[in-house]
């Protein structure tokens, strides 16, 4: 194994430079420019999450609301019809424990923002509703969010952001099947 920097980039350019190609000095085999890419690539959208995240966050906490619970709520109002899903459906599309979506439904339950009820199919089993003010809070901040995120993603045109979007829904595709 050699130690080289990712992918000769520091003598190129160097205003050009991110954090990520700062770390790139990594141990890979002669001729490994894939795994370097990949590498680099994980690192880049890794920081990028955190950031969005980070902002997101930061923009909504004016307005008195959680990014958790905007996503939760953004869940119900997708779903169709009655704006409701199960506990169970909360927890696939969140990617959270069941813990945790129990516990995330009831503090919203508490501000009076979705119900529980069983479901009358089968009695095991939770729905969660959305309730007219949980509707009317969500809609009032989902543009702090949406505007945080076309900021943040400015710097890329249209185009390029339909060509990532593609290229990534390819890997989720792949990860998700």
């Amino acid at each position: 194994m050699n130690v080289r920097w990712y992918p000769d980039i520091m003598a190129s350019s160097p205003e050009r430079h991110d954090y990520v190609d700062g770390m790139m000095v990594v141990a890979v085999e002669d001729g490994d420019d894939r795994a370097l890419q990949a590498k680099a690539l994980a690192y880049r959208l890794r920081r990028l999450a955190h950031r969005l995240e980070t902002d997101i966050k930061r923009e909504l906490a004016p307005h008195g609301v959680e990014l958790w619970e905007l996503e939760l709520l953004a869940c119900l109002i997708r779903a169709e019809p009655g704006h409701r899903l199960s506990a169970g459906q909360l927890v696939t599309q969140l990617q959270l424990t069941t813990g945790a979506v129990t516990n995330r439904v009831r503090q919203l339950e508490e501000k009076g923002w979705v119900t529980r009820d069983f479901d009358p199919a089968d009695r095991r089993s939770v729905l969660v509703a959305l309730t007219p003010a949980g509707e009317k809070r969500a809609m009032e901040v989902f543009a702090v969010k949406t505007d945080t995120e076309c900021r943040l993603l400015s710097v890329l045109s249209a185009a390029t952001q339909r060509r990532i979007n593609d290229d990534l829904r390819k890997v989720l595709l792949n990860l998700e099947t």
